[in-house]
C-alpha cells in the first residue's frame, strides 16, 4: 500500500468515526479534553487521592492518565486490526492489496488520536505547575515500540477472527481482564509480594510502568523494561508474520 493511499485511508478512517456527530471531528478534541478534566476534578479535588513520595496535589492525575492515554491507543490497535479484515473485505476483495499491511491505516489513525489527548495532557501538565525532566524523550521510543506489539498482535488475531468469528469478541474479554491486571488505576504498590514478581511477566505492564517513571515519578524508566518490550514485540511482530504467511491464501478465499 502507497503511502498516498494509506493517507486517505487515515483520514478517512479518522472522519468516519465522528460521521453523524454534528460536531464531526471535532469530537476528536473534545473527548480527551473533558476526559482529562475528569480525571483532574473526580481524583485531584473530590477525592482528593495522592501519589506517594509526590507532593503535588494533582500527583494522582498525573499517574492516571500517563498510563490510561497510551493504553487506550494500545487497546484500540488490537481489538481495531482484529476486525479489520472482517470490516473491510469489501476493499480487500476489490483491490490488489497486501492483507499485512492493510490495518496499518489504524495504526496511524490511533497515533494522531494520541498525539492528540497527549497535547491536552501537556497543557494539564505545564496548567499545573509540572516541571518537565529530560526523561520525557523515552516517551517516543516507548510509544513506538508499545504500537509495534500492539499491531502484531492485532494482525495474528485479525487472521483467526477469519475463521472464528467469536473471536472479535473474547479479544474484547481478553482487553478487558488485561486492563485490570496492569498497574493503571492502581499503583503496583497494592499488589501482593508474590504478585509483584510476575508483573514483568505482562507485556503491558512494562509500557504502562515506564510511563509512569517518565511523568509520575519523573526518572528514566528500567533499561530492562524498554528492552524487554522491544524484544516481546518483535517475538509477536514475527509470529504474525508466519501465521499470516502460512494462512493468507485461505485467508483471502475466506473474505
Amino acid at each position: 500500500m502507497n503511502i498516498s493511499l494509506l493517507i486517505e485511508f487515515t483520514k478517512r478512517d479518522f472522519v468516519e468515526r465522528y460521521t453523524g456527530s454534528l460536531l464531526g471531528t471535532s469530537w476528536a478534541f473534545i473527548r480527551p479534553l473533558v476526559d482529562i478534566l475528569i480525571y483532574t476534578l473526580v481524583f485531584s479535588k473530590i477525592m482528593t487521592a495522592k501519589l506517594g513520595g509526590i507532593e503535588s496535589p494533582f500527583s494522582y492525575s498525573i499517574y492516571l492518565i500517563a498510563g490510561i492515554i497510551p493504553w487506550i491507543a494500545f487497546s484500540n490497535t488490537i481489538m481495531r486490526t482484529t476486525t479489520s479484515f472482517i470490516d473491510k473485505k469489501n476493499i480487500i476483495t476489490k483491490m490488489d492489496l497486501s492483507l499485512l499491511r492493510f490495518p496499518s491505516f489504524i495504526l496511524f489513525s490511533e497515533v494522531i488520536t494520541y498525539v492528540i489527548t497527549s497535547s491536552f495532557y501537556f497543557i494539564f501538565l505545564f496548567a499545573s505547575g509540572y516541571g518537565f525532566s529530560k526523561f520525557i524523550l523515552f516517551v517516543p521510543l516507548v510509544f513506538f515500540v508499545q504500537q509495534i506489539l500492539a499491531y502484531s498482535m492485532g494482525i495474528f488475531f485479525a487472521v483467526l477472527n477469519v475463521f472464528f468469528k467469536d473471536f472479535k469478541e473474547l479479544v474484547g474479554v481478553i482487553m478487558q481482564i488485561w486492563f485490570w491486571l496492569t498497574p493503571i488505576v492502581y499503583v503496583e504498590k497494592i499488589l501482593p509480594d508474590f504478585v509483584k514478581g510476575y508483573m514483568v511477566l505482562n507485556p503491558a505492564y512494562l509500557f504502562v510502568s515506564s510511563y509512569h517513571d517518565i511523568f509520575a515519578y519523573q526518572q528514566a524508566p528500567p533499561f530492562s523494561y524498554v528492552m524487554a518490550l522491544i524484544i516481546i514485540s518483535h517475538f509477536f511482530a514475527l509470529m504474525a508474520y508466519i501465521l499470516f504467511k502460512l494462512l493468507e491464501k485461505d485467508v483471502r478465499d475466506f473474505l
